[in-house]
């Protein structure tokens, strides 16, 4: 709720040319302008793109289908109910499809005008952002690798390395972004409220459907 409210108010301002996109025009200037060197900067902002992303997701998606279906089968040989092993890639793969579906009305309906380094660009449209959304997919990813895991000393050790690296990675995607021109950072802060609530939608849609849940001491 909180990502969908900040994502309507950020789209309000982005509509209206608020006080929040005259600031964030200025703040965009200076970081572009800034002292962030501009080739890791290029190398983050790449990471958005699907070319990178998808196949990573893609992996998982093949790695999960496989653990799902083998977890279901030793299930069924115990006598349980097997969980609906299938729900959460699929559900991932819907929620990857839904990036595009929903950033790219968005952009051709708001047409904001891009940074001055993108004058000329063969479109315009830049709020949301395609690739700090697309940049999400590395935590649905994650989500996806752990979910359903037994909690062991090992994965409680791993889980915060991995959530801070993703997180880390989104920031570098959209600093590079904004660093690069190729996106003011609203257009940014945007996507990633956005992603966020399909990632939130994505496990509640997971935990309510899945099944087989495993319990906190398993």
């Amino acid at each position: 709720m909180v990502g969908a409210l900040l994502f309507a108010l950020l789209t309000w301002q982005v509509a209206g040319h608020g006080p929040l996109r005259a600031l964030d025009e200025r703040l965009g200037r200076a970081v572009a302008h800034g002292g962030l060197p501009a080739g890791p900067a290029g190398f983050f902002a790449d990471l958005g793109n699907t070319a990178v992303a998808l196949p990573v997701l893609s992996a998982v998606l093949v790695w999960a289908v496989w653990r799902g279906r083998r977890e279901a089968r030793h299930r069924a040989a115990d006598g349980g109910a097997p969980p609906r092993w299938w729900l959460p890639p699929l559900a991932a793969g819907l929620t990857a499809a839904a990036v595009p579906a929903l950033v790219v009305p968005l952009k051709l309906w708001l047409a904001r005008p891009g940074p001055p380094q993108m004058a000329g660009a063969v479109h315009e449209g830049f709020y949301p952002s395609g690739h700090g959304a697309t940049a999400a997919v590395y935590g649905l990813a994650a989500l996806l690798l752990f979910r359903g895991r037994r909690r062991t000393a090992a994965r409680r050790a791993v889980v915060p390395a991995v959530t801070a690296a993703v997180v880390l990675l989104n920031a570098g995607v959209g600093t590079g972004l904004v660093r690069r021109g190729y996106h003011w950072p609203l257009d940014v802060l945007g996507s990633w409220c956005l992603a966020g609530v399909l990632l939130a939608v994505w496990c509640a849609v997971c935990d309510r459907w899945s099944g087989g849940r495993r319990t906190a001491g398993t």
